[in-house]
């Protein structure tokens, strides 16, 4: 599945990502207050705020590497993490098994602050790794399939370099390239840059970049406001676990919100 048909493949009118009203805490923590949030398909959406706004935690949540507290969170117009069951009053949520979970995920690529490379792998042996042994992909065509993603992200000239061997703006290219093999209709992005140093950031963004242009769903967390600027068709800035402001990129020079402008005041 190439990127354009991946983003073609969702529902004709259903959001990409659609969270409704989602809560989560850890012990008396109460991290997300009551996110509301959609992501139509083809767009960028990049969510801005300080530390400890939940930006991070919410990502976590829509690739189920946390679970719900309450609300919802549907992907292609499918709830995840749980599904109804019975009829009438024996009408209940089920929890999801793993192979479930496994499915619903697979629709998903996510890249981290850190890369997580294997350093015993080489650049196209991580790459290859997934589509082997979690799609039970033939090795040829993994191979093959790595190779055109390693060289999407420009790459095709450091096959068989180890993680130690490469910046840390290429370890997260090979990183994004790794997500991208699973073929993915939706990439969520968690401060990419924000382990580099300030030289190596352009790298990244640039591939973010062809990403969107070639019509990748996107979620990311971003301090880069430069990209969010130029990219995105949506902005969201979170604080305190909600959603304070929301709008097109042009809310970034016209801030409506006292906390947000603040924000904006200390990262411009």
């Amino acid at each position: 599945m190439t990127q354009a048909t991946s983003t073609q493949s969702q529902s004709a009118g259903t959001p990409a990502i659609e969270a409704k009203q989602v809560h989560k805490a850890f012990g008396d923590l109460h991290v997300l207050k009551g996110v509301d949030l959609t992501v139509q398909p083809g767009t960028v959406t990049v969510i801005l705020g300080p530390s400890g706004s939940g930006k991070s935690t919410f990502l976590r949540l829509i690739n189920q590497l946390e679970t719900l507290t309450g609300g919802e969170i549907d992907v292609d117009g499918e709830m995840i993490g749980y599904r109804w069951e019975g009829e009438g009053a024996k009408r209940h949520l089920q929890t999801l098994n793993d192979k479930q979970v496994a499915a619903q995920r697979a629709k998903l690529g996510m890249v981290f602050q850190k890369f997580n490379l294997f350093p015993h792998m080489t650049a196209l042996e991580n790459v290859m790794e997934a589509p082997v042994h979690v799609k039970r992909m033939d090795k040829k065509e993994a191979r093959t399939l790595a190779i055109r993603e390693l060289e999407r992200v420009g790459l095709g000239e450091r096959l068989d370099y180890y993680p130690a061997q490469l910046s840390g703006g290429q370890q997260q290219r090979v990183a994004i390239a790794r997500a991208l093999a699973m073929q993915p209709e939706i990439m969520l992005f968690d401060e990419p840059t924000s382990a580099l140093d300030p030289e190596l950031v352009g790298e990244v963004l640039t591939v973010m970049r062809s990403l969107a242009d070639g019509g990748m769903t996107m979620v990311v967390v971003t301090h880069e406001i430069g990209f969010a600027r130029e990219v995105a068709d949506q902005i969201v800035f979170m604080d305190g676990g909600k959603v304070v402001e929301q709008g097109g990129p042009d809310i970034i020079d016209h801030p409506q919100e006292p906390r947000f402008q603040d924000f904006l005041q200390h990262v411009l």
